[in-house]
C-alpha cells in the first residue's frame, strides 16, 4: 500500500512541470487571441476615422446630424436596385399587359395594393438611406447586414404583395385588391407568418445598422446630439421588429376566423411611432435646454 501512494506520489511530481507547462501555454493562446482581437479592433477603427474629415463641422447636416456619407457607395447602389427589381416584381405579379378594356379596368383593381406596397418598400428603403448618409459605414458587418437584407427584401415582396391584396378586398368589400387564396386554414396562416418573419426581418436588420454604427461612435465621433438620434432609430426600428413578433404570435394562435387581427395589429405603429417621436423631441428639448 505504501509503494503504490509512493508511485503516485512521484509520478504526481513527475508531470507537475508538465501540467504547468500546459497550462501556461493555454494561458498564452488566450491571452494572445485576445490581444489579437483587441489589435484588430483598434485598427478598424482606425480605418473608420482615417475616411473621416478632419473637420466634421463641414459636413452637411440633416436635421443636425452631420452626413458622413454624402458619396454613394456601391454597396448603397446596390440596395437602391434592389428596391427597384422589388417594384418591378409588384408590377409584374401585377397582371399582364391588358389587350381590352376589361382587362383594363381588372388591372385597375390591383392599384391599391401596389400603392401600399411602395409605400412600405420607401419606409425600409429610406431608413437604409437615413443610415447610409449619416455614417457612411462599408465595413464588413455593416456589408452582412445589407446584404442580408437584400435577400429578405427579393423574398418578402411576394407575401407584401398578397396580403396587402387581401387587406383591400376585404376592406372594398370585393371591389378591388384580390382574395388571400389560401385553400386550407394552415395556409391562410402561413402566409400571415411569413409576412410577418419577413417584417421583422428587415427591420430588425436596419436596426442592427444602426446599433452598428452605435458600437462605432467613438470613431465616427459621434457628438452628443448624434447619439441621441442614433439611440432614437435603434429604439424606433425596434417597435416595427416588435409589432411583427406580436403578429407572428397572432398568426398561430388566434381562432381562424379572427386570422385578421394578424394583419390589422400592424396598424397600431400609426400611433406607437408618433408617440416614440414625441419622446423623443422632449429629450432633445430637454437636452438642448441644458
Amino acid at each position: 500500500m505504501v509503494s503504490v501512494k509512493s508511485a503516485i506520489a512521484t509520478v504526481s511530481r513527475l508531470t507537475a512541470p508538465l501540467s504547468l507547462a500546459v497550462t501556461e501555454k493555454s494561458n498564452f493562446e488566450v491571452r494572445s487571441e485576445a490581444v489579437t482581437s483587441k489589435t484588430m479592433c483598434i485598427d478598424r477603427h482606425e480605418e473608420i476615422a482615417s475616411a473621416l474629415p478632419a473637420q466634421l463641422d463641414a459636413l452637411p447636416r440633416l436635421r443636425g446630424f452631420r452626413l458622413r456619407g454624402m458619396e454613394m457607395t456601391r454597396l448603397e447602389t446596390f440596395i437602391d436596385a434592389t428596391f427597384a427589381f422589388a417594384i418591378s416584381i409588384l408590377v409584374i405579379a401585377a397582371s399582364r399587359i391588358p389587350e381590352n378594356i376589361d382587362e383594363l379596368l381588372a388591372a385597375f383593381r390591383n392599384v391599391p395594393a401596389f400603392v401600399t406596397s411602395i409605400a412600405v418598400l420607401g419606409i425600409f428603403w429610406r431608413g437604409h438611406w437615413l443610415w447610409s448618409r449619416r455614417y457612411g459605414l462599408e465595413d464588413g458587418v455593416s456589408t452582412l447586414i445589407s446584404w442580408a437584407m437584400i435577400v429578405t427584401m427579393l423574398i418578402y415582396i411576394y407575401p407584401l404583395r398578397a396580403i396587402f391584396g387581401a387587406m383591400w378586398y376585404l376592406l372594398s368589400d370585393g371591389r378591388v385588391g384580390d382574395r388571400l387564396g389560401a385553400a386550407t386554414e394552415t395556409q391562410e396562416r402561413t402566409v400571415f407568418a411569413i409576412f410577418a418573419l419577413g417584417f421583422i426581418a428587415v427591420a430588425l436588420e436596419i436596426m442592427l445598422l444602426n446599433f452598428r454604427s452605435w458600437q462605432l461612435r467613438e470613431p465616427l465621433r459621434l457628438n452628443a446630439h448624434e447619439r441621441l438620434m442614433t439611440r432614437r432609430e435603434i429604439t424606433g426600428w425596434s417597435i416595427p421588429v416588435g409589432i411583427g413578433i406580436a403578429s407572428l404570435i397572432l398568426s398561430v394562435t388566434l381562432p381562424i376566423e379572427e386570422i385578421a387581427w394578424a394583419g390589422w395589429v400592424y396598424f397600431s405603429m400609426i400611433f406607437l411611432v408618433p408617440l416614440h417621436s414625441l419622446y423623443h423631441r422632449r429629450q432633445m428639448n430637454g437636452m438642448a435646454s441644458v
